[in-house]
């Protein structure tokens, strides 16, 4: 049976020094922002299969294939201007490229036109905020291409989306706030012209999952996975995005938790660690993953953890399948750990792990500068690495403990 006591040694072996390390590693240069199928990822899996093996794991990888994966080849050079001012653009914060866009390496010019409105032959066209891309292509007959806006974070970037909708024949191109309402004004007013690349290749690609055995059940016993993905969207030409809280810090957690917990779990309590890739391109190495456990008749208890970088408030759980018992040990664990819970949105692999009828929850705790160059490891907090690997331990630890029903105060959303 477990202790406080018992609990409270194990929490205080944990290193927020250990996972700050570990982040700064996932987002330096060499692991190049670890896009499925690339070197930098290439990189970071040989790094993390050595940190799982120093663990005396039995670790071992698993390949799967992914299709069109989109990838900037060159830094887009865009201008535009009108009768009295002419400027080019700075990829990734006023411009960049839609996962939509047509592969373009030349620099069409045209005359700026507003979607919807103008006669698109020729023309840029400008699509307006409250006009969505798929009423935007109605009546784009010979036009250069599509202007979108897309919002910015706090420092001025434009985020980066691997997954998305199937590339249309037009170029298009992303503009900041800013940028849009000047140029939309510029098409309205009819004196408006912009030309632009839109360098986008789609690669298809091998994404590879780690998997690493720490603990066997026993027959009927609690078996537990913990599960982070260490893909992030990748670099661009020119464009640093390291991945840091995205999610350098959940893989940080798990592997924090898995060192913790591998010598310390009660007898018969089964550990394993599935770090996944391909979250970017809509948690392939999940589904890939789940479909295996499922076929094999293996019911595992997951916690996933994506985005460990900055607490503020209480830490979002979502909860998928029948997890009402891991809600009930999680929420008890926030008690211990002085980490506050609640019901929110974890869009990430949980809900792959969920959807193939396992019980898995998600844990988010906030990442700043998602998918951006400002995703670097000084914005994450360390003592937040600290608190949610203290809330992994602890739910861990206390999980074969628990009476087989207990209630929960974070809620079952599914």
């Amino acid at each position: 049976m477990t202790s406080p006591n018992d609990l409270a040694v194990l929490l205080d072996q944990v290193s927020a020094d250990r996972m700050t390390a570990t982040v700064a590693t996932l987002a330096s240069d060499r692991m190049a922002g670890r896009r499925v199928g690339s070197a930098g990822g290439a990189a970071a899996r040989t790094w993390l299969v050595d940190q799982l093996t120093v663990l005396d794991a039995e670790v071992r990888t698993e390949e799967f294939p992914v299709r069109a994966v989109p990838q900037v080849y060159e830094a887009p050079t865009v201008s535009w201007g009108d009768r009295g001012h002419a400027e080019e653009l700075v990829f990734g914060r006023q411009v960049a490229i839609h996962p939509a866009s047509a592969d373009t390496s030349d620099r069409p010019r045209g005359a700026l036109g507003v979607a919807g409105k103008d006669d698109p032959a020729g023309r840029w066209l400008v699509v307006p905020a409250e006009m969505s891309l798929f009423d935007a292509y109605r009546d784009t007959r010979s036009a250069a291409g599509l202007l979108v806006r897309r919002p910015v974070d706090a420092e001025g970037w434009q985020f980066t989306m691997l997954a998305g909708p199937d590339p249309g024949a037009l170029p298009v191109l992303t503009l900041d706030p800013d940028t849009h309402h000047a140029v939309l004004a510029a098409a309205t007013a009819g004196n408006g012209w912009l030309d632009g690349a839109t360098p986008l290749r789609r690669d298809d690609v091998t994404g590879t999952n780690i998997h690493a055995g720490l603990r066997q059940p026993s027959p009927g016993g609690v078996d537990l996975l913990l599960t982070a993905h260490y893909d992030g969207v990748g670099d661009h030409p020119g464009l640093r995005l390291p991945g840091a809280s995205d999610n350098a810090t959940g893989v940080a957690v798990v592997l924090e938790a898995a060192r913790i917990l591998t010598a310390a779990l009660p007898a018969g309590v089964g550990l394993s660690v599935a770090l996944l890739d391909g979250e970017e391109v809509s948690a392939l190495g999940s589904a890939h993953h789940a479909t295996q456990l499922r076929a094999a008749g293996v019911s595992p208890l997951v916690i996933n953890v994506d985005g460990a970088g900055r607490l503020d408030g209480a830490a979002a759980v979502e909860a998928g399948g029948p997890a009402h018992r891991l809600l009930a040990v999680l929420d008890q664990a926030g008690g211990h750990t002085g980490v506050p819970l609640a019901a929110g949105p974890v869009a990430s692999d949980n809900r792959r792990y969920g959807g193939a009828g396992l019980a898995a929850v998600g844990i988010g705790a906030g990442m700043g500068g998602y998918h951006s160059p400002a995703d670097t490891p000084d914005k994450v907090d360390p003592a937040t690495l600290g608190a949610i690997a203290r809330l992994v331990v602890a739910t861990a630890h206390l999980v074969a403990a628990a009476p087989a029903t207990l209630s929960s105060s974070i809620g079952d959303e599914r």
